[in-house]
Formats: C-alpha cells, structure tokens, sequence
C-alpha cells in the first residue's frame, strides 16, 4: 500500500483524537477549534517572524494601519493623520477607545515604542529608523514622526501583514527585538489564555469584550474586528491522518493546511469545505545562511540552480494538481505586476546532478559540512527538504540532515555562529505571497547583512537597486528595476526559489464568515 493509500485508510479507522475531546469545553457553538500548520512555539511576531506566529499574533495585537481586501492601507488603531513638512513630518491620531487587555487604554507613548522595537527588527523598518530624525508622543492620542526626507510608503510599512508592526503596550516594547516577549497583553480581538498553554498540546484565546472594534466592515486585516466566538482552541495533533479523522467526526473545526493525500477523503464528506482563501498563497524556497562555508561563496550557491526543479518541490508538497501551484517563479509572486521570467532559463529543466558537481567543483567546494535544518512538524517544509536533502546528497555534498520539530528550528535559525556554535546551512521556508508583490515588502530579497533576515545576505547590488525602486516615480521604472533585482537576484542566490503555491483549507460548514487571507479568527461564527 502507498502513502496515500495509507493515510486514508488510517484517517477512516481511527476514533477521534482524545487530545481535542478530553477537553471536554462548555458551549460547542461559542467555541472554535483549529488546527495550525504546526505548534505555537514561539509568541512574540518581532522577535520571530514565522508565519504560525503570525497569525497568533494577529488575534491578540492590533496594527496602527491594516490592509483591507484590495491591498489598500486603511487607518486601524489610527483616526487619522497629517503629513507636514512637505513629506518630512507625519503627525498621526490615535482612535478614541481602544485598549490593552488589562483595560488600559492605547497611548501615543506606546504606539512609538511599538514602532521603535519593530524598526530594529523588520528589514523595512530599519529603512524607517534611518530615515527619522525624532518620533515622539505629543499627547495620550497624538505622535510625530519627522523625517529626514519624505517616506510616503510609511503607512503601507505600518500596514505589512507579516514580518508586522504589533501594538504593544511601552513596558513590553521598550525590550530588545532580540529578547523574546513572552507575557502577552495585548490590543486584538482576542486575548491569550496562558494558564491553559500546553506546548506542543494546545494554545487557547478568549474573545477580548473590551475590545473596540472600527464601524466599517472587515476586509482582510482592516475594517471592524468583532470576535463573534467565546474562545478559540489552536489544538497541535500527532500527524495528517489524526486530523483528518478528527475534521470528519467534528471534533475540530478548522484545519488550516490539510495534507493532499487526503483532500478526496475530505471531499466526500458533506459536512466538510475546502476552499483556497488565501488567493495570494505562499512563495518557497531552499534558504541558504550567507555567513557560513560553503554558502558565503555566491559561486557555489549558484552552482546549485541545475539541480533545482520547481516541479518536484510543488508536487512533493500538494500533488499533481497544477490548480493549486506555479512552477515558473522567481523572486516575485507570479502573476503579479513585478513578476517576471527573467533569469527562470538557469533552473527547471531536468535536474542535472552531473553539471551541479563541476560547477561545485569548479567554485571551489572542499567538501565542507552543510548543516540541513528540518521540521518533521510542517508538512510543506518537511516535503521541499526531502527534495532539497535528496539533491545535496546526489551532487556529493557532505549533508549533515538534522530532523527536529519545527520549535527546535525556528529557536535554532536566529543562531548566527559557526556550526560548531549551533549554527546551520540551510532550510526550506515559505513566505506570504503577498510581501512578494514589490521589493519594499519582500524581505527575503534583501541584501543588507547581519541587519537582515535569517540567512543574513550581504548583497549590496540588490541593495543599490531597492532603493532606486522606492525612489522611482512610475511604474515603468518600477517594472525595469524589478526586473534588473531579479537578474542580479540569479545571480547572488539570497535564496533559491522552488515555487508558489496556494493551497485549502478545511472547515466545517457550520463555520461561517471566515474572510479572505490567511487565518484570520475575527468575524467567524459557528452556527
């Protein structure tokens, strides 16, 4: 019998995972239970930007502007602002209303702090942070952001959906982005219920009743927040088939990435949809640490593109159904205005293991140790590195395949000494499609250092052209630079790309309301 055989059969015999019915929860209406893509290991979106602690997040902060279902930037937390100074000064109101979980309103001094710890963190906000000449609260309600020169993508910086500007209160944002905030007083929706936190288990949020929600309808991450259930249980189960089963007898509700061996099983239950809501999916990649040998040779990174077929990656991830995945991607989100084949004609051909060995060979690869860093937790991680560690091992590279679960990881990648300090070489990682639709937004075609993201490219032609992209003045001139980006993108390799893909998810049909994008828990009711 094969995998997908077995999966599904396990997935009908199996009884309904105790884990989820022992908890046995007052009021199954008022109750909403998912399942995530993998455990909660970390809480604080600054210091870790995965994407399950995204959308943790998401349910227990709120943004001071948020992106509405058009990708446009509306006013979250803010009332309003004022741009000054001709561009230089920005001088932005805060709504009337809102507050912490410990009831505690928001203040201007804490809407600076927050922003203050995220511009340290976020490749974005670090362009922010350079450019402020002083950010200060003037009132309880009013701050001031004056600039050195005029910055008109700062409320779409404010705006970014992941990698995002969280509202903490002053006495949690004033710690360093490098030091993990692990109490949790938020300004969402939702409040975290850490006396019921079992890691590896469970994580639970309680609907937020102070919460002030805006009067116009939710669209995305804009617009009125109204948590229309009591309590939302994130439940982590042991593999695929538990979940499935535990999706059919509705022991949860909501299972975020269901696997796609079992998505016809999933199908033939009338009492279960499966829906893309996330239209802009995710982009993935081989990610390489930049600081560490072999791959602080860019020759050798791209020695590598030979052996690299899009294809093999999707398919290992969700199957033969081409609906659902791209294969022609570069650096930005195909089919997207910046998107571009450019420098595509260097991969996806048939893998040719021979041609990656000359190459490895020729840009001086010694046979040093490549550290491969693996969650077995995380289906579309897990499947991209059985690929990836398959064409290491095929081109003679001394592969250290190290298999954990996706905290051990995700601790692990912000580790930036040698492998003998714990260090790594390389993991496979998803991105939100959408920070891949212009340079602005997609950190992972950054450049900049130790100031960026896990891999810490040090890229200063890429650099040089991202800022001519947010300089430029139309989009002709968008469209060339991003097409200059992607062709010196093939050739320093910050990553290498294996595809975009959108994916189902799968929910109860008594579950109504559920919005566009990613996990989104606000304005879902269970009927």
């Amino acid at each position: 019998m094969d995998r997908r055989g077995f999966l599904a059969l396990s997935a009908t015999a199996l009884a309904a995972p105790s884990v989820v019915r022992a908890q046995g929860t007052p009021g199954a209406r008022s109750t909403l239970k998912f399942v995530p893509q993998s455990d909660l290991a970390l809480l604080d979106p600054v210091f870790n930007t995965a994407l399950v602690t995204r959308n943790h997040a998401m349910m227990v902060y709120d943004q001071l502007y948020a992106l509405d279902g058009s990708f446009k930037v509306q006013p979250q937390l803010v009332e309003g602002h004022v741009i000054e100074d001709g561009g230089k000064t920005w001088r932005i109101t805060l709504r009337q209303g809102p507050t912490f979980h410990d009831g505690t309103p928001i203040r201007a001094a804490d809407a600076v702090a927050s922003i203050a710890r995220w511009c340290q963190a976020d490749v974005l906000g670090q362009n922010i942070r350079a450019l402020t000449e002083e950010m200060v609260a003037v009132s309880d309600r009013v701050f001031t952001i004056r600039l050195k020169k005029p910055f008109p993508l700062l409320a779409e910086a404010l705006a970014k959906p992941s990698s995002f500007c969280p509202v903490m209160q002053e006495r949690f944002a004033k710690q360093s982005p490098s030091t993990q905030i692990t109490e949790i007083v938020g300004s969402g929706p939702f409040r975290w219920v850490a006396s019921e936190r079992l890691a590896g288990v469970r994580a639970v949020y309680q609907k937020f009743d102070g919460y002030v929600p805006r009067q116009e309808a939710p669209s995305f991450l804009a617009g009125g927040k109204r948590a229309l259930v009591d309590r939302v249980e994130w439940h982590t189960l042991p593999d695929a088939a538990t979940a499935a089963a535990a999706m059919q007898q509705g022991e949860v509700d909501w299972w975020e990435q269901p696997s796609p061996d079992l998505l016809p099983l999933l199908r033939r239950n009338r009492s279960i949809k499966l829906e893309v809501k996330d239209r802009t999916g995710s982009l993935c990649m081989i990610r390489l640490n930049h600081l560490v040998a072999p791959f602080d040779n860019p020759a050798i990174r791209r020695a590598l593109l030979p052996g690299i077929r899009q294809a093999d990656y999707m398919t290992a991830i969700l199957g033969d159904d081409r609906s659902l995945w791209n294969d022609r991607c570069g650096f930005f989100l195909p089919g997207s205005p910046l998107a571009s084949e450019v420098g595509l004609e260097t991969m996806n051909g048939a893998p040719d293991y021979d041609k990656v060995k000359r190459n490895l060979e020729a840009a001086g690869y010694k046979g040093e140790r490549v550290v491969f860093v693996v969650p077995a937790d995380n289906h579309r991680l897990n499947a991209m590195s059985e690929i990836a560690g398959d064409m290491f091992r095929r081109v003679g590279m001394n592969l250290d395949y190290q298999v954990s679960d996706w905290g051990t990881v995700a601790a692990r990648l912000s580790n930036r000494g040698g492998l003998d300090q714990g260090g790594w070489s390389v993991w496979c990682n998803t991105i939100p499609g959408v920070i891949a639709l212009n340079p602005a937004t997609q950190s992972y075609l950054r450049g900049p250092g130790k100031a960026g993201t896990f891999g810490w490219p040090d890229l200063p032609k890429i650099e040089a052209l991202r800022d001519r992209f947010m300089e430029a003045e139309d989009f002709a001139e968008q469209k060339s630079i991003a097409e200059a980006m992607q062709r010196q993108a093939f050739e320093d390799i910050p990553y290498l790309p294996t595809g975009a893909l959108t994916q189902p998810t799968a929910f109860r049909s008594n579950v109504t309301g559920m919005l566009e994008g990613f996990p989104i828990f606000h304005n879902i009711r269970k009927e």
